[in-house]
């Protein structure tokens, strides 16, 4: 490196990162110290992710927080993780028939002092007591730990699913030291099960789907305000928004959608970082759970909750109208709309992430095994089911009746 040292900046970096991806910057393999012959990593002084209290548990939880399906080869993201100081991780027993929570069990057992460092987080597919028993055992097991921080229900539709003695079987397996914390999280109908919970009185934790297209809405900002006054930490998960969109659509970008990515980039980071930023301006979110598998996102989304640089105003507008321009693209989740035209019929809100795991995700094999837990007969019926009702009660304006008809196809 020449004598005299470039005035490189935290923004100089990540709008190199931006450019060229931070998995080009820093390798896989290669630690933040290793890359000082390249950048002036000295001055531009990186730290830890910082944290922020988990509503009134006394906890305090890194703002971002490690999420997706992971497996024996992912102990060096793991590793790297924990040194960024991402240390809320999120796995669940569903996620590769628990092959994730198993990976992350054999890096405790390499690196059994990293485990208090971690505030690890799963979950059970079911609400019943007997299930949530059988899975936490398995999970533990599994996880090769002794506890797990926060122990949630998986995919809460609503809060009235929730059956009698789940409370009393959580304060017990808190009484025996197996969780510390408990809660569900949820895809649909979130803010009505985010203010049934703050009703409860017990739940600890909640994992709604929160992001720049829903935040701004007057029912989740009511919704979050109530955890807050229950005392209930709340992590975010879905951030980025994806859309599902219609086939023939798929890939296209709007004229917003460029805008938005010049702009970011001349500021120094991607949308994708500028989504998340978003995010963590309310305070009231604890943590953002991000699904990341490979360095590159790791890398990325650290350097963006390292970052002190702000949203700015023209920047939330144009994230609006963005949201605006594609909402009928995206699913918001509030199933009570559209399901209850059908009777019900047709899970219309989880065929539509399994369209997004399928078309934004990368996960086709993923979002076609869910898809084909759906009872045969309730996806024969999807094909020539009369959408037009449920059409004009989503808010979203979505084509709801082409989408299942795709996906009868596509994830068949």
């Amino acid at each position: 490196m020449p004598e005299k040292k470039a005035n490189f900046s935290r923004r100089d970096f990540l709008r190199a990162a931006g450019a060229m991806g931070l998995g080009s910057m820093l390798s896989p393999v290669e630690s933040l110290s290793s890359a000082k012959d390249k950048l002036d990593l000295d001055k531009f002084q990186l730290k830890v992710v910082p944290t922020r209290p988990f509503g009134n548990t006394g906890i305090n939880i890194s703002i971002l927080g490690l999420g997706g399906a992971f497996n024996r080869s992912n102990q060096l993201l793991l590793r790297q993780a924990v040194k960024m100081g991402v240390t809320y991780w999120d796995t669940a027993e569903m996620y590769g028939g628990g092959r994730s929570e198993s990976a992350i069990g054999i890096y405790f057992e390499k690196y059994p002092e990293d485990r208090k460092k971690v505030f690890l987080v799963s979950k059970c597919s079911s609400t019943d007591p007997i299930f949530l028993a059988m899975s936490l055992k398995h999970s533990l097991e599994r996880l090769k730990t002794s506890c797990i921080d926060l122990y949630l229900m998986h995919m809460l539709p609503d809060i009235s699913w929730i059956p009698e003695g789940t409370m009393a079987w959580a304060e017990k397996a808190k009484a025996e030291g197996k969780i510390r914390f408990f809660g569900f999280s949820t895809h649909q109908n979130m803010e009505e099960c985010m203010l049934g919970a703050a009703k409860l009185g017990w739940i600890d934790g909640i994992m709604p789907s929160y992001n720049y297209r829903i935040m701004h809405t007057d029912s989740m900002k009511r919704a979050v305000d109530a955890c807050v006054e229950a005392g209930i930490g709340l992590t975010a998960m879905k951030t980025q928004a994806k859309e599902m969109g219609l086939s023939a659509d798929v890939g296209k970008e709007s004229e917003t959608a460029e805008k938005l990515t010049e702009r970011f980039m001349e500021k120094g980071y991607t949308v994708e970082q500028a989504r998340l930023k978003a995010v963590w301006e309310n305070e009231n979110i604890a943590s953002i759970c991000s699904h990341m598998t490979n360095m590159t996102v790791l890398q990325a989304n650290v350097a963006a909750a390292l970052s002190k640089d702000k949203i700015s105003f023209k920047d939330k507008r144009l994230l609006e109208k963005y949201a605006r321009e594609t909402a009928s693209r995206y699913c918001a989740g509030c199933a009570h709309n559209c399901e209850q035209t059908i009777n019900g019929e047709v899970p219309i809100s989880d065929v539509m992430r399994y369209l997004m795991y399928s078309r934004c995700y990368g996960e086709p094999e993923r979002a076609k095994s869910a898809f084909q837990k759906i009872p045969s007969k309730t996806r024969n019926l999807m094909v020539n089911l009369d959408y037009k009702k449920a059409e004009k009660k989503c808010p979203q304006k979505i084509p709801i009746g082409r989408l299942m008809r795709e996906a009868v196809i596509e994830l068949a």
